[in-house]
């Protein structure tokens, strides 16, 4: 199975930008880069894989950058290097600076790291102009259909965003599909692990193991109030983000929460959202609202597997992937949400797009009262609003 982000990467291996791959740990980026190799390799395209994870390169390279090129092969091309774990080096920012100042007509580096490289704020300044960020998430459903090795779904939903008078024969195993990607979430083992008490503890074992390495990297000090912190938001996803109360709550500095969140978004598990305001200076003062950023993982912390339809935070669920559906198509500084002092409220506003759109979310249809929006509509003609619903479960659902 091949990534829907292999095709933008392939087509960024011939720019002169070094490539660097983000996202949380265990949403595939070392199978990507791999794949990239691989097919490097069947084209003719000259190229190297390194995994900084082997001590003895990391030691080579740390002594210097120019070591590099004792691995290369010999041509007169331009190489790719695929480097898997740059952050292990001691200065990972110089190393693919002064490699890309010197040497880019010689080689183009597609490298990953964890959160630790991101959190660095060497790495922004430094390789301004100098490289393109992807974000690999985790899985959209469309990948799900495909790791879950259901072809005949994944054509279907094709077919029926590709034609807007479309009917399913196959609605029943959608709607059976859909419930399990909103339980257990989209990171690739997770999907493909047949054993559902074994994609829970699988689950587990990301949110205690891979957050702790996290918490380690990010320098972070109270360990247990850290994870109390994420729980919590796990609960309030969607809610807006009071940073002051969450203070109180957990007996910790309004300054410790904010680091904490901060932790969070550069460690890929949550971000932001900003209220929408025709002033500017409003959306970046007033309080945002925060989401995670996968259900399988909001659902783990929450410890609660049962059934999407049977919990009382399924609206709370379906809005925290009905934003995944919304990052997957925008920028995120593109989504955002309205709200009035007055109660007033629309779940995502998205006005500074070619085409602007809102879309106001509902689990149930029926729920969805037309007339409790009528003043955004009067103040805001130009941005037509939509509802999304999950039941009942139909054709309209995937054209989202």
């Amino acid at each position: 199975m091949v990534r829907n982000m292999f095709q933008p990467l392939l087509k960024h291996l011939s720019k002169k930008e070094f490539t660097i791959i983000t996202g949380a740990r265990q949403t595939g980026k070392s199978t990507l880069i791999k794949q990239l190799n691989e097919h490097c390799q069947k084209t003719g395209m000259p190229s190297i894989f390194l995994n900084l994870e082997n001590k003895d390169i990391l030691t080579h390279l740390n002594e210097s950058p120019l070591n590099l090129f004792s691995y290369l092969p010999v041509t007169e091309e331009r190489i790719i290097v695929f480097v898997d774990e740059v952050q292990y080096l001691q200065d990972p920012s110089n190393f693919l600076k002064l490699l890309y100042d010197e040497h880019a007509d010689k080689i183009k580096i597609v490298a990953t790291g964890s959160s630790a490289f991101y959190l660095d704020d060497s790495f922004k300044d430094s390789l301004a102009g100098r490289k393109k960020i992807f974000w690999l998430q985790t899985c959209s459903f469309d990948e799900y259909l495909q790791l879950r090795n259901l072809p005949d779904l994944l054509d279907d939903v094709v077919r029926i965003r590709a034609n807007a008078n479309a009917k399913s024969l196959y609605m029943d195993m959608l709607r059976q599909e859909w419930g399990a990607y909103m339980l257990y979430g989209g990171y690739p083992a997770i999907i493909t692990d047949p054993d559902n008490q074994e994609k829970i503890e699988r689950l587990a074992e990301i949110r205690d193991s891979y957050l702790k390495r996290d918490i380690l990297e990010s320098g972070v000090q109270n360990e247990t109030t850290f994870y109390y912190f994420f729980r919590i938001l796990a609960g309030q996803s969607g809610s807006l983000l009071n940073a002051n109360e969450l203070s109180v709550t957990l007996r910790v500095k309004n300054e410790t929460i904010m680091n904490y969140m901060t932790v969070l978004q550069k460690c890929f598990h949550i971000t932001l959202v900003r209220p929408f305001f025709r002033n500017l200076r409003k959306e970046l003062t007033k309080m945002p609202k925060v989401y995670l950023l996968d259900t399988g993982m909001q659902n783990s912390l929450l410890n609660n597997f049962q059934p999407i339809a049977f919990r009382i935070d399924k609206g709370l669920i379906w809005e925290t992937l009905a934003y995944k559906l919304l990052y997957e198509k925008h920028n995120l500084d593109d989504i955002l949400f309205w709200r009035t002092a007055d109660g007033n409220e629309v779940d995502f506003v998205m006005p500074y797009l070619e085409k602007p759109y809102a879309v106001e979310i509902k689990y149930d249809k029926a729920l969805i009262k037309p007339a409790k929006y009528k003043k955004f509509e009067e103040t805001y003609p130009d941005i037509p609003l939509s509802f999304k619903w999950l039941q009942p479960f139909e054709e309209d659902f995937f054209r989202f």
